[in-house]
């Protein structure tokens, strides 16, 4: 009998076409968020959830054979967690917090320490030993056998939440004779979840699942999705340092701006790990190397094209620092309340640092006033704002990149219709798709394989020059401005740049 060493967190389906990827992930997933948003208990059907166990002690390798057991012994997908403090308070803030991304949590192996806490949970918290753990944590495992994605029925939609209550989720506990690396940790408070907003962490958890897949499938990284319940930009820091021990790196997920920038910047202080917060910076990578090829394309120069933004979050904000960070001069940033400028009621403290090198000149109207004559429309932001009249406004030749997902800015196929001259997307069902998974898997590997602590701007850079640089001279089309989001040329490329 095989001893096992290590665990893995592998996908239960494989993605190996573009269908396969939206409905495994976007625009696919956006459906079984929003049916745990409205129903919570339904996130026992449409993620994993139902067959996760957080194993939780002071010492990492302990939690790994205690993990280790409860899925060879009784198939139960367990994951393996160090604290770094024994003092009540932190370890009730932990596990109050965690809640969304399990189904029960074992505290088996520090019940000394637990016995008189009383947590804030709706899941079973074993604190000591029972004579049947299987139905002490309720756990059901479910797989796919022999599993195809034709027999999936209807529209995207209902074909993506089909196939994750079929399979329990899209992800799964896989042992490993071997020791494996410590899994990346997907960290999400579901403030700013695709473009559906802030559903919370529970309605956020297929998403996180969708992404650790793309993790392992393009990235060979192991990821472990984990969904918060506290909002609270502290807390989340906190949670994250407690539990560091567990992870080789942490990806930053859908964490809504600024308390992403806070986040962020704290984390980077203090943590000893690798943090990348992909919304802002795989977002960037990827959309400036789409920029750099659209622009050649177009035979215009960065530095010379009026650029505006539909949007002034977290992603656009990154985006639009790399953008700038290459030489463009003209950019104009909008969100609902209009132009971003310096000394605008409405401003944030990352809106006003934007101001400073954006809208030079004091622009104050709307978008649809400031799209006019723009070489580029860069949205990410809200669905449909986009119409044919801006369209029309723009300047000959308009890139339009609309990315808000599920459902952009305008549709690509209808901003063709109106004179886009190339026209891109979030989605994987529509030519020159902008997606993240094209970055973060392969900056992940080359992360830790040169186990790099801090992802610098000039990683960014170099990977964005990288990737543009894949869709060689004689393919380059108003279609095709960037590798196929499955490519697997694409993160080995990206790894060998990190450095």
């Amino acid at each position: 009998m095989a001893k096992f060493n290590g665990i893995k967190i592998v996908s239960k389906v494989e993605v190996n076409d573009k269908e396969a990827l939206s409905i495994v992930y976007t625009p696919g997933v956006a459906a079984s968020c929003i049916e745990i948003k409205n129903d919570p208990e339904t996130s026992y059907d449409y993620t994993n959830r139902e067959n996760s166990v957080a194993v939780i002690s002071f010492d990492y390798q302990q939690s790994l054979e205690r993990a280790i057991f409860l899925k060879s012994v009784l198939g139960i997908d367990a994951y393996p967690f160090e604290i770094s403090s024994k003092e009540a308070n932190k370890i009730k803030l932990v596990v109050d917090n965690i809640e969304p991304s399990f189904g029960a949590i074992d505290l088996s192996l520090i019940e000394n320490e637990v016995k008189d806490i009383e947590f804030s949970v709706n899941i079973p918290v074993l604190k000591g030993a029972v004579s049947d753990l299987k139905s002490f944590f309720l756990c059901v495992s479910k797989n796919l056998f022999m599993f195809s994605y034709d027999k999936l029925t209807g529209t995207k939609n209902e074909k993506s939440l089909q196939l994750r209550k079929m399979a329990g989720g899209v992800v799964e506990v896989e042992l490993t004779e071997e020791e494996q690396q410590k899994p990346v940790g997907i960290v999400s408070d579901g403030s700013a979840v695709l473009g559906l907003g802030d559903i919370g962490g529970l309605a956020g958890l297929p998403v996180m699942e969708g992404k650790a897949v793309l993790f392992q499938e393009l990235g060979d990284v192991s990821a472990l999705p984990l969904c918060l319940k506290t909002q609270i930009t502290d807390e989340i820091v906190e949670i994250v340092l407690l539990l560091q021990n567990s992870f080789s790196g942490i990806n930053l997920e859908d964490i809504k701006a600024p308390r992403c920038f806070e986040v962020e910047d704290k984390l980077i202080e203090k943590a000893s790990i690798p943090i990348f917060h992909d919304d802002q910076h795989g977002t960037a990578v990827v959309v400036l190397a789409a920029l750099l090829n659209a622009l050649h394309l177009a035979e215009k120069k960065v530095e010379d094209v009026k650029i505006v933004f539909s949007g002034a979050g977290a992603a656009a904000i990154a985006v639009c620092k790399l953008i700038l960070a290459v030489g463009a001069k003209n950019i104009t940033m909008f969100d609902v309340d209009g132009a971003i400028y310096a000394g605008r009621e409405q401003n944030n403290f990352a809106h006003e640092e934007m101001a400073k090198h954006t809208n030079l000149n004091g622009f104050k109207g709307s978008l649809k006033d400031g799209i006019k004559d723009a070489d580029v429309f860069i949205g990410l932001s809200a669905p449909n704002l986009l119409d044919e009249e801006m369209v029309k406004s723009m300047n000959n030749k308009p890139i339009i990149f609309s990315l808000a997902n599920p459902t952009p800015e305008i549709m690509p196929d209808i901003a063709k219709q109106y004179g886009a001259f190339i026209s891109a997307s979030g989605r994987s069902d529509f030519p020159n798709q902008i997606n993240n998974s094209l970055v973060f898997p392969g900056l992940f590997n080359g992360v830790l394989k040169h186990d790099i602590k801090k992802i610098t701007n000039e990683i960014k850079l170099n990977c964005a020059f990288a990737l543009a640089s894949l869709v060689k001279e004689h393919e380059l089309d108003v279609d095709y401005i960037l590798p196929d989001a499955l490519d697997r040329t694409v993160p080995e490329t990206i790894s060998n740049n990190v450095v």
